[in-house]
């Protein structure tokens, strides 16, 4: 089984983490809209499955540890957004039982180079998105949890493009 694809310094909690309507409203894409944690995680598995299909296991391997970071994402994203006083319903906006995700975000490329320049830009998408969080929130216990996963996001982005450059060549 691949193993997580992550940078080694811990992850905060959202323990002690009160309601908060302005925190949830600015981290809440993050965990199920079309540039979010549920996406990537999709994306990544069904593109893993290609590569490996075409003999390339590493490959293949990688995407998949990168793809079980993300889901701990998600969850720390959950867990978060619950604390914050929301469910964490599969939708652009929690707690609203509206806009839901849906798996048409997911790129559908046809081939692997395209494969990985969707991965790239996901990951280039997620880190602008961390980013803009960050400069937003003013809640120092969930602004550690995104400067955390902002740190993985990064290392991410690192090897998609490593994997990249090593197939075109």
């Amino acid at each position: 089984m691949p193993k997580p694809v992550n940078v080694s310094e811990p992850y905060p909690t959202p323990d002690g983490v009160c309601p908060d309507a302005l925190s949830l409203r600015i981290i809440s894409p993050a965990y199920a809209a079309p540039h979010s944690e549920l996406n990537s995680i999709l994306q990544y598995i069904y593109h893993a499955m290609f590569f490996e299909r075409n003999g390339y296991k590493d490959f293949a391997d990688t995407i998949t540890g990168i793809a079980i970071s993300e889901m701990h994402h998600l969850d720390l994203l959950g867990s978060t957004i619950l604390a914050l006083g929301a469910a964490p319903v599969f939708s652009q906006f929690p707690p609203g039982c509206f806009n839901f995700y849906s798996s048409k975000f997911v790129a559908y490329s046809s081939s692997l180079k395209n494969m990985l320049e969707d991965d790239v830009l996901a990951e280039r998408q997620a880190i602008a998105g961390y980013e803009r969080m960050l400069k937003c929130l003013k809640n120092q216990q969930v602004k550690s949890i995104i400067a955390r996963i902002l740190l993985d996001e990064k290392l991410h982005f690192e090897k998609f493009e490593e994997m990249l450059k090593e197939l075109k060549c």
